[in-house]
């Protein structure tokens, strides 16, 4: 058996679905990863073939940096970074006006390059990015069955009123203006319908009187995978959902580390800070988590990212400090993880049964930080507004064990079953293999 795993050249999408691919690995069977060349290396750190696909017009090995991109992707990162800087809606506007950009760049190319690889490998099963949308397009339009893994919180995949891009919940700190709130909804009705409109179009030359879509940001595979623990789920959408599989993460393993092994001797309860690949360049937010964490007295690991060490301020001997770290080797013994919510840290942190503090910049991150606050597993607080104070307050009681049943219960099931198991029964049960 052989399966395709299809993403985009970003390693933040790349290392979840990789993961998911162990399960096939572990039983014998070949695995062939389709995306662009600066992940290659994660692609061969798990022991796969490799097929060549580049699906967007970004790339990001690890660490995302605007320098490293092609200029108009360069001033495309810029642009949302300054726009994060301003506040949740104006952040969610300039996502929504650049949208067709980020996920439907050359899509006629990009469709039958997919297939091309798709005829080469001929794979039993596929397994796409939700959001590589040149790829489920040629397959979607062709009728090749996949399984669509949806990596962000469950709404990257609307149903019933939902509209793509505009939260349909955020969490207590933020108090968004209702005439912003209505203007970003119109805008992303428009993008959709101009989304809609180039996708049919794309479709209509890939293959000649095919039905058009309503919705092209609705539109799904035959099986859905959400890369999600069902825990943060709304259970009022559960009616709305397609055919589809609560994944809960994929703890991915790790290469040993001496100078983290080490540290991680010590047995002194630490807190782990990570903003991710992309928004790690937010160094204003991580000095303010910094000085919040100094003043708790608490020991801190910290993923500077693309923010220079030497802005961070102060840090306190016995701190662990670098670009990247282990971050699943660090969750399993963290006391509480301060991020941005982006999927990976969410789902490895119930994974772990460690408590968060959401900080939330960009698209789904309002919505999976609700979902945090509403089941009780972390809080939430506005990274443009909250002070210091207010930082080390929300540690303070997080570090008080907050959650840690409904925690230790999800990490437990999910190590009893973890995603790639549940993936590979999944495909297995379904008609797409």
């Amino acid at each position: 058996m052989t399966l395709l795993v299809i993403s985009p050249d970003y390693a933040s999408h790349l290392i979840p679905l990789a993961a998911l691919g162990t399960a096939w690995r572990d039983a014998g069977e070949r695995v062939v990863v389709a995306s662009g060349d600066a992940t290659a290396g994660i692609v061969d750190s798990f022991g796969y073939e490799r097929a060549p696909l580049q699906l967007g017009r970004g790339s990001n090995p690890g660490v995302m940096r605007a320098e490293q991109q092609a200029r108009a992707e360069a001033d495309s990162l810029r642009g949302f970074f300054d726009a994060t800087r301003r506040g949740m809606v104006p952040t969610l506007a300039y996502q929504a006006r650049e949208r067709l950009v980020d996920l439907m760049w050359q899509p006629v190319e990009k469709a039958r390059a997919t297939l091309a690889v798709v005829d080469a490998v001929r794979p039993d099963a596929i397994l796409v990015d939700h959001l590589a949308y040149g790829a489920r397009l040629g397959l979607w339009a062709t009728g090749v069955p996949y399984a669509d893994v949806v990596l962000g919180h469950p709404t990257a995949l609307p149903v019933g009123d939902e509209v793509y891009g505009c939260p349909p919940v955020w969490p207590r700190a933020f108090r968004p203006d209702p005439d912003g709130l209505a203007e970003l909804d119109l805008l992303c009705r428009r993008v959709s319908a101009g989304f809609t409109a180039e996708w049919n179009t794309a479709a209509a030359r890939l293959a000649p009187g095919i039905a058009p879509v309503d919705d092209a940001f609705a539109l799904h595979g035959p099986l859905v995978l959400f890369h999600h623990p069902e825990l943060l789920a709304t259970p009022e959408r559960a009616p709305l959902l397609p055919a589809h599989e609560y994944l809960g993460g994929s703890l991915r393993a790790e290469a040993a580390d001496p100078e983290v092994d080490a540290w991680l001797a010590t047995a002194e309860p630490f807190v782990y800070v990570s903003f991710g690949s992309f928004l790690s360049v937010r160094g204003d937010v991580l000095r303010t988590v910094v000085a919040a964490l100094r003043a708790a007295g608490v020991r801190a690991a910290i993923a500077s990212g693309a923010t220079p060490i030497g802005e961070l301020g102060e840090l306190p001997a016995g701190w662990l400090v670098r670009e990247y770290l282990p971050q699943v080797r660090l969750l399993r013994a963290a006391a509480l993880l301060v991020t941005h919510g982006g999927n990976n840290s969410v789902t490895e942190a119930v994974g772990t049964a460690t408590p968060m503090l959401v900080l939330p910049f960009s698209t789904d991150q309002f919505a999976g930080a609700a979902a945090v606050e509403r089941v009780g597993v972390g809080e939430a607080l506005d990274p443009n507004r909250a002070s210091v104070q207010e930082v080390r307050q929300a540690v303070d009681r997080l570090l008080s064990g907050s959650g840690s049943t409904l925690l230790s219960s999800a990490a437990e099931s999910l190590a009893q079953d973890p995603g790639p198991a549940r993936a590979f029964r999944a495909i297995a049960a379904s008609a797409i293999s």
